[in-house]
C-alpha cells in the first residue's frame, strides 16, 4: 500500500504522515526531508543552484530516514542532520535547489526504492501526482498563508525572525513550487482536498484515517 499526502507548505503534512505511520505500522518517508538534507550538502560545498548537479556529486551524497518509537531521524553521510535540514537558510534555499531536474530525479528514486517491499506513506508536493501517480491513496492538505506561517514560525523558534517575513517567504516558495517546468505543486485530480487552516492536528488526522480505513 502506497499513501500519498501532498500540499503546501508548513500545513502538517510531515504531522500527519507520521502519525498515519505509527497508526497503520507501515513505513514513512519526508519528500522534503530528501530536498532539504541535499540541499544542506550543496551549500555547506559552496554549489550554486544554478549549476549543474554531475553524477559526481551524487555519489558524495548518502541519505537514510528513520521513523521509529515516533521519532523521525535523518542522516547525511551518516551525520544526524534532522535539526539542521530546518534551519533558517536550508528553508530559503531549498525551493531553488529542489526545482532541479537532475535533483528530483535523485529523491524520486530514494522514494521508490523505499515502497519496493513495504507500505508506506510518504508526503511532499508531487507525491501523488509525479512519484507514485498510481498510489492506493491519495491528500493534498492546505491553508491560509498567514497560518502556515505562524506555524512555520513556531517551528523555528527563533523570535528574531518576524511572521511577516516568513509570511513573504511561504508565498514565494508557493509561487516557485507551483510554476516550476518540472513536477509543480498541484492537487491529483483524484487527490482529497482537506483545508487545515482551522483543524487541529487530531481532526486531520481523523479525516484522512476515515478515508484509509473504510
Amino acid at each position: 500500500m502506497i499513501i500519498a499526502i501532498d500540499g503546501e507548505a508548513s500545513t502538517g503534512k510531515s504531522t500527519q504522515a507520521k502519525k498515519i505511520a505509527k497508526r497503520l505500522n507501515i513505513n514513512y518517508r519526508d519528500s522534503g526531508a530528501y530536498y532539504r538534507a541535499i540541499t544542506l550538502f550543496l551549500i555547506q560545498n559552496q554549489i550554486n543552484p544554478k549549476e549543474v548537479i554531475g553524477s559526481d556529486i551524487f555519489s558524495k551524497i548518502n541519505i537514510s530516514q528513520n521513523f521509529e518509537n515516533n521519532i523521525f531521524s535523518i542522516f547525511l553521510n551518516d551525520e544526524d542532520v534532522t535539526s539542521k535540514i530546518r534551519g533558517h537558510k536550508v528553508s530559503l534555499n531549498v525551493s531553488e535547489y529542489a526545482k532541479k531536474p537532475e535533483i528530483r530525479k535523485f529523491v524520486y528514486n530514494l522514494l521508490r526504492k523505499s515502497s519496493e517491499l513495504n507500505s508506506i506513506i510518504v508526503d511532499g508536493r508531487d507525491i501523488g501526482t509525479v512519484v507514485f501517480p498510481d498510489a492506493d491513496f491519495k491528500f493534498f492538505l492546505f491553508a491560509i498563508p498567514e497560518i502556515r506561517a505562524q506555524r512555520r514560525h513556531r517551528e523555528i523558534n527563533d523570535e528574531s525572525i518576524k511572521i511577516e517575513s516568513i509570511e513573504k517567504e511561504i508565498l514565494i516558495r508557493d509561487d516557485i513550487d507551483s510554476n516550476r517546468d518540472i513536477a509543480p505543486l498541484k492537487k491529483a485530480k483524484d487527490a482529497f482536498g482537506i483545508d487545515v487552516s482551522y483543524l487541529s492536528i487530531e481532526e486531520v488526522f481523523e479525516k484522512i484515517l476515515q478515508k484509509i480505513i473504510i
